[in-house]
């Protein structure tokens, strides 16, 4: 999917990007169709497969930036660069600035590769787009290359930047559609190198900031202390949440459990928070934890999750 949030940012903070993005494949790739990285002078972001293809085209895309524009390559893997895949990419490069962003339509974006007029198989695509919701695969048509845009980002709220928060964080923050804002109580409670796409909110009174969270965000509650613990469990549920996690044992839930039914929530309301987080059989390192939260994220949530908690 085209991740047009990010470019954007991209572009914000670098001026002139490159695109590289896998529009065509034949026999093995090392990433799917629509994979796709940002290129500009100092660094990159995103990944096409890595090894030689992914540094021989970040080369290439640097190259570009200067006089900007947009090429199409088929790269054969094996003779071209010595790789075992057995297969051939296309690579499309473009060069975007903040004059050059894509503006989707009905949430794809569609555009010539080879300067042709839109072909009736493109309209026909972007008009079930439009009618039916009917996003189309990254591909390669009559000249055009069409990739639906990316959804809006889930909003994950992350509160607590001590040694698991940060392992969680490292490990989320690369995905695409994630928005992650991250809480503790102090500026010096963050690492240093706080990822791009996180927004870090120091506060000294973190369970203050429930009240600006997205009603649909995720939350995972995984602070120093068990008493701002509890305060931001009982405000998240007043609040509304579209999930929520907290680190702990079951002895600790099982307190948290009388406390939060004291306080007048639901068993059923009190249920919607999942704790212990985590996968036990992973150990304890903070890393090993943050795997299995990160795993739990990912997965699909259940439809009776995305009721809007009104306690």
């Amino acid at each position: 999917m085209f991740d047009l949030d990010a470019l954007a940012a991209a572009v914000a903070a670098h001026g002139r990007v490159a695109r590289v993005v896998i529009a065509a494949h034949d026999g093995s790739s090392p990433r799917e169709a629509g994979a796709a990285m940002l290129v500009w002078p100092a660094s990159q972001s995103g990944t096409i497969g890595g090894g030689a293809l992914e540094y021989e085209a970040a080369a290439e895309a640097r190259a570009m930036l200067s006089r900007g524009g947009r090429t199409v390559r088929r790269v054969p893997l094996g003779p071209a660069l010595g790789q075992c895949c057995g297969g051939a990419v296309t690579l499309l490069t473009e060069v975007f600035d903040a004059g050059s962003l894509p503006v989707p339509e009905a949430g794809v974006v569609a555009r010539s590769i080879d300067g042709t007029a839109m072909p009736l198989s493109v309209k026909r695509i972007l008009d079930r787009a439009r009618a039916q919701g009917a996003m189309p695969a990254p591909q390669m048509v009559q000249g055009w290359f069409v990739e639906p845009a990316a959804p809006v980002a889930r909003d994950l709220w992350v509160w607590g930047a001590g040694h698991v928060g940060r392992a969680l964080v490292s490990v989320l923050a690369p995905l695409p559609d994630l928005r992650i804002t991250w809480i503790d109580v102090a500026a010096e409670r963050f690492p240093e190198d706080v990822p791009a796409s996180v927004t870090a909110l120091p506060c000294a009174d973190p369970a203050r900031l429930v009240a600006l969270a997205p009603k649909d965000a995720e939350h995972l509650v995984l602070t120093y202390s068990h008493t701002l613990d509890l305060e931001l469990c009982h405000r998240l549920l007043a609040h509304g949440f579209a999930r929520a996690g907290l680190i702990g044992s079951a002895t600790k839930w099982a307190r948290f459990r009388s406390r939060l039914a004291a306080l007048g929530h639901s068993a059923a309301a009190i249920a919607r928070i999942d704790c212990p987080i985590g996968t036990p059989a992973n150990g304890k390192h903070p890393q090993a934890i943050a795997i299995g939260v990160a795993q739990a994220v990912l997965l699909p949530m259940p439809q009776s999750s995305l009721k809007e908690n009104t306690q």
